[in-house]
């Protein structure tokens, strides 16, 4: 924690508070699009968000949107599988500083050819993070996104999510901690709060919501 005195603490305290006011609560962005709960569908099954559809926007694209050189890496978990993202550290829209993490669809087949020619592995506390080669970045920049977790930068109150996205169609709460999860099929999002940590919003297309939502059932509760 700083050691700033009282008074400059207060005032940071309160320039949060209007800044998270300014942007959850009624504005007008410099884009429709820079808010978090603008979702569009452009077709049944598939979402838009920050302007980035879905399954059709590439990686290279989010950095165009994001106005950022996003950070490529590829995670192998203990269960052996593969995962390519791109991570965006200070992604600013709408005033709030915030963090996105965007999941690659790269073909399987693709995915174990990267890790073979990966330049560097480190250890990880969920598996092993490995760095590709520049050729395969260039993969990625070219791949569609097929998921983006989107993490603001302050904590957001519950009652600001229940005006901007309404009720969840179920709430899941997980085992293991207090986080708990509010659910949106109809948008493909998953909003998680709680258990000691910031907001985090993922947003999948709705015709692969059950594959997020599965894990979820097994590993978590149903709260009413």
């Amino acid at each position: 924690m700083s050691t700033e005195s009282k008074i400059y603490w207060g005032v940071g305290i309160v320039s949060v508070l209007l800044l998270v006011g300014t942007y959850f609560l009624p504005g007008k962005p410099s884009r429709a699009d820079d808010v978090p709960w603008h979702i569009e569908h452009p077709a049944p099954d598939s979402v838009r968000v920050f302007g980035l559809t879905l399954g059709e926007a590439t990686a290279g694209e989010a950095e165009e949107r994001f106005r950022e050189e996003g950070k490529p890496s590829m995670f192998k978990s203990p269960d052996g599988t593969l995962v390519a993202e791109m991570f965006f550290e200070q992604v600013d829209m709408a005033g709030l500083r915030s963090k996105v993490v965007v999941t690659i669809a790269v073909p399987e087949t693709e995915l174990k050819e990267m890790y073979e020619r990966g330049l560097r592995m480190a250890a990880t506390g969920s598996g092993k993070k490995i760095t590709m080669t520049t050729d395969d970045v260039a993969r990625l920049r070219i791949s569609p996104i097929s998921s983006l977790t989107y993490m603001p930068g302050v904590r957001v109150e519950e009652a600001m999510f229940l005006k901007r996205f309404g009720e969840p169609a179920m709430r899941i709460q997980e085992k293991k901690n207090s986080a708990v999860h509010w659910l949106y099929p109809q948008n493909g999002l998953d909003i998680t709060l709680g258990g000691g940590e910031k907001p985090l919003l993922q947003y999948v297309p709705p015709k692969d919501f059950d594959r997020l939502l599965a894990p979820l059932k097994a590993e978590g509760e149903a709260l009413k």
